[in-house]
């Protein structure tokens, strides 16, 4: 695996920011008592980071939870049970997955990459749907397109931006900045080269770019994908944690 311990406090830091709790509270990593925080917008939130949880919500919610355990609302249906006046909706459960360095894959033959956005929304189009709505590459704004270039006449014009002639997008690997400081990471392969390595290898060429500017890398992979987790642990990533999320139609009371 591909983590320094040292840099977890980047990693806390940016939860720490993301969830709106107060400065320190949870970049120290000293205290493993539970902390939680009051927060109207955002849903019911519980994060497990290393030795630390972290419950964010409405204060009713929050007051509710205090009765179950770290393992209980690590669980996506007790924290569907504590939201069910509220209107509480699945985020599911997460693995969270880090990296801050990975070894550097060479591909077997030579390939083209495209930066191009028009790619990913071609290669959505090869993907059932569940599975473009789950990964949400519309989302992420770089993105890393290995391209079937095997058809002589393929050539990308406008620096990338428009596929021409017979190329077709493989995998795209993509990844957005989260609080400056990590690269959250996704990748879409296209259906009928899924097992052939290309995933591993668009994620490695986005997780590349990303550890250059400087971001500590970050996966979430949904408890049930077991495609997902493959490719994390594949790829060089170490387990962190679990995040547990449910969105709220409305606030308690309300």
């Amino acid at each position: 695996m591909s983590f320094d311990y040292s840099a977890a406090p980047i990693v806390r830091l940016a939860w720490e920011r993301g969830l709106g709790l107060p400065k320190g509270a949870l970049v120290s990593g000293t205290d493993s008592a539970r902390i939680t925080a009051e927060r109207e917008n955002g849903g019911l939130t519980f994060l497990r980071l290393w030795n630390q949880a972290v419950l964010t919500g409405p204060a009713p919610l929050l007051q509710a939870a205090s009765a179950f355990t770290d393992d209980e609302l690590s669980d996506h249906a007790t924290m569907l049970r504590l939201s069910r006046d509220s209107g509480g909706r699945g985020g599911g459960t997460q693995t969270l997955y880090y990296a801050d360095d990975l070894p550097l894959r060479q591909p077997a033959s030579t390939i083209t990459v495209s930066r191009g956005n028009p790619e990913a929304v071609a290669l959505e189009a090869l993907c059932p749907p569940d599975d473009v709505n789950d990964v949400g590459l519309r989302d992420l704004p770089y993105k890393f397109t290995l391209m079937d270039v095997t058809a002589q006449d393929f050539q990308a014009d406008h620096d990338g931006e428009d596929p021409v002639g017979d190329g077709r997008p493989i995998a795209t690997s993509a990844y957005a900045e989260y609080q400056g400081l990590l690269a959250h990471l996704r990748t879409l392969v296209a259906p009928k080269h899924r097992g052939q390595g290309f995933g591993l290898l668009a994620t490695n060429i986005a997780a590349h770019e990303a550890l250059a500017d400087g971001l500590v890398l970050q996966w979430q992979a949904d408890l049930n994908n077991a495609a997902a987790h493959t490719l994390a642990i594949s790829t060089g990533f170490s387990v962190a944690g679990l995040l547990t999320s449910v969105a709220l139609a409305h606030l308690p009371g309300h």
